[in-house]
């Protein structure tokens, strides 16, 4: 008698056999796998498949597979890269009115830094619960929540009588149910919809997030001169709010189901120890980079126009350089990507934030005009493709199914980062009357996140070594990936 082995308990799902559906409609049913034995020579699947494909077990089905690196992916592609340069409009746009409010208001340059700092704060807060969200209802849900949280952000903001109601406006309506909805799940998304260029995808995702930069400063400041910054504000609230809740309807579709692997194979091991560490303690790593080097990253963007104005260059020039510094961080952001699909994301982050370091040390020798737009394009292409890195680090070594909420939690250390480090640079310059000392906190942070990204890149090649020997003597243990296209014939109960 054969003897009969337990090798996992798997849950997939199978194909609607209706082929008539276009892409972007076509669904996958759910399959339960109640059992997985070896039986002699070929292993036997012992399934239970849903009967109806009008199965209320999920709320909305999801695609299949043949959808993944597809003509429909790409095409929700674009419209998420709207869907993010409409949502990160206010991430900017606070920046170039900051001179304005600082003088409307009467505060100090710290207090007038303070709508950033809490648009940050709840723009992370607010992705780990969108991407939980995301997780569960998909992303069109928490789009539409984010549409009305962008308008309402901007018509309050418009209207605030007093900074502190200025920067309540920004950090729960702007950030905590606006923007947040617009980074980390997308990405998060973005990644599920792609295997074979995963990493340009996500980069092309993310530079929307760049792309508002370098279109809303300019859009802002021309508002700003003409009409004033109120008006500014409710224009765009309806333009972003009313565009977002739009494209939205077009992301109805969930994304295919991640692939399972089975317990025990080299893929499966990869995700539960991420880096040889545990979950928590690689989520927890990766957390601490996003906070350091965003700190780093806020003095260029948050203060470039409080900075030019203060040389005597005008908040014009500011937003010039602000919006070139973007531009070019979306060319970094496309270039890193493809990087990223060939060395990994642990080598790009590593590779992002020591440019990011060189670009930072350059603010401090040189304050000329034509030096500074130099200094900001270089910026811009040297540190534009670290973010987009956590994500693709995140679906290299987490498990996909937590994509959401695991991206989202990195993004979330990533804003509070940016949040901490626009504050603290306003500190700084309110307490020494210079930039200079802000620069070079930014370095020291930077110092810390490039560590980080060695360390774990040491990590990385020391897993690889191993799994490179075992692979050698033929020792490593485990089992395929298997997916619905690869599973051996199943029995259906």
């Amino acid at each position: 008698m054969r003897r009969r082995q337990a090798v996992g308990i798997l849950a997939v799902r199978r194909p609607r056999t209706d082929d008539s559906q276009p892409d972007g409609k076509r669904e996958c049913l759910p399959a339960v796998i109640l059992g997985f034995f070896n039986n002699g020579s070929e292993p036997v699947l012992i399934a239970l498949t849903a009967p109806s494909t009008h199965s209320t077990l999920m709320p909305r089905r999801h695609a299949c597979d043949d959808l993944i690196d597809s003509t429909y992916a790409f095409r929700r592609l674009l419209v998420t890269l709207a869907i993010m340069t409409l949502g990160s409009s206010c991430m900017y746009v606070v920046a170039v009115v900051l001179p304005a409010v600082q003088a409307e208001f009467g505060v100090s340059r710290s207090d007038a830094s303070l709508p950033y700092t809490l648009l940050m704060i709840g723009f992370g807060v607010g992705g780990v619960w969108m991407g939980r969200f995301a997780d569960r209802f998909g992303v069109q849900g928490s789009l539409l929540i984010g549409s009305a949280g962008i308008l309402a952000g901007f018509v309050w903001a418009g209207y605030s009588g007093n900074i502190f109601s200025f920067a309540l406006a920004h950090g729960l309506m702007l950030g905590l149910l606006g923007a947040s909805t617009t980074f980390a799940p997308l990405l998060a998304d973005t990644s599920l919809w792609w295997n074979k260029r995963r990493g340009i995808a996500v980069a092309i995702c993310a530079s929307g997030n760049y792309m508002a930069g370098a279109v809303w400063p300019t859009v802002a400041q021309y508002g700003v001169t003409t009409i004033g910054w109120r008006q500014t504000y409710l224009y765009m609230g309806l333009v972003c709010g009313l565009g977002m809740a739009l494209l939205s309807l077009l992301l109805r579709q969930r994304p295919p189901l991640a692939r399972v692997t089975i317990a025990g194979s080299t893929h499966a091991l990869k995700t539960e120890r991420p880096f040889g560490l545990s979950v928590g303690r690689a989520q927890a790593l990766l957390c601490v980079a996003g906070l350091a080097c965003c700190v780093a990253m806020a003095m260029p963007q948050v203060h470039i126009v409080a900075y030019c104005t203060d040389l005597g260059f005008g908040p014009a020039r500011g937003a010039e350089m602000l919006s070139l510094m973007l531009a070019c961080g979306i060319v970094s952001r496309l270039v890193s990507g493809a990087i990223c699909d060939r060395i990994g994301g642990v080598r790009t982050l590593l590779l992002g934030s020591a440019l990011q370091g060189v670009a930072l040390l350059m603010f401090l020798p040189f304050n000329g005009l034509v030096s500074l737009y130099g200094i900001s394009a270089m910026f811009g292409l040297f540190q534009g493709g670290i973010v987009p890195s956590y994500a693709i680090i995140v679906r290299e070594h987490f498990p996909p199914q937590e994509a959401g909420r695991r991206v989202g939690a990195v993004i979330m250390a990533t804003l509070l980062g940016m949040a901490l480090g626009g504050w603290m640079s306003g500190k700084i310059f309110d307490l020494t009357g210079s930039y200079q000392v802000a620069m070079i906190n930014g370095v020291l942070w930077n110092m810390l996140n490039l560590s980080i990204a060695g360390w774990l890149f040491w990590r990385v090649r020391n897993q690889e070594r191993v799994q490179a020997q075992a692979h050698a003597h033929g020792a490593l243990p485990g089992t395929p990936i298997i997916s619905h296209n690869t599973l051996p014939q199943s029995k259906s109960i």
